[in-house]
């Protein structure tokens, strides 16, 4: 587990339903996981004890269960992804405060409740962007993108340059990816412009 920020952390673990490496996070000021996957090194590894958990997206119900009887916390998704979710799990929408420091941003060209998450001076995505660690960001190959992947890397590229130009952050963070801790708002605008 890596602190790629003050409060920030990350970690990788195998998802056996994908069969590959995935990237979770926990933001320690508000005590919320992201995405995750149990640590490596155990749930004991986190900072604190965690109060939530936000979802990018529907796909990413991973480990949240045994956070969910851990802890009994609530889980977030966006309210558009909730059919394909277990009841209980807590709708919400673009714009919305989902804990101290963290609220949800608009992306969904790629399924309707695909969420950046901007979290202080980071922000997440789903599976709009994926990276290879050290690599460069790309999209996810075509047969996952639906029946126009040219109509939906525009849609993603366009949503890519808002964000980079309505919001403050620096760190970029993937739950395919390697995190990218400083310029990761640049390197957005730029993957968004298609540099």
């Amino acid at each position: 587990m890596d602190e790629i920020a003050p409060g920030l952390f990350h970690w990788t673990a195998f998802h056996e339903g994908i069969r590959q490496e995935v990237h979770s996070h926990f933001h320690a000021p508000s005590a919320t996981l992201f995405d995750p996957l149990e640590p490596p090194e155990g749930m004991g590894a986190l900072p604190r004890e965690p109060a939530r958990v936000v979802m990018s997206n529907r796909h990413h119900w991973r480990h949240i269960p045994r956070f969910v009887n851990a802890y009994g916390i609530p889980v977030l998704c966006h309210a558009a992804g909730l059919y394909d979710l277990p009841d209980g799990v807590e709708g919400f929408a673009w714009g919305d405060a989902l804990a101290p420091g963290v609220s949800a941003r608009e992306v969904g060209v790629l399924c309707p409740e695909e969420t950046a998450v901007q979290i202080d001076r980071a922000l997440l995505f789903a599976d709009s962007i994926v990276r290879a660690d050290g690599g460069p960001l790309r999209f996810v190959p075509d047969f996952l993108l639906g029946d126009d992947p040219e109509a939906i890397r525009a849609g993603l590229r366009a949503r890519f340059r808002a964000l980079a130009d309505e919001l403050d952050f620096d760190a970029l963070l993937m739950a395919h990816g390697a995190p990218v801790p400083t310029g990761g708002r640049e390197l957005l605008r730029a993957f968004g412009s298609g540099d």
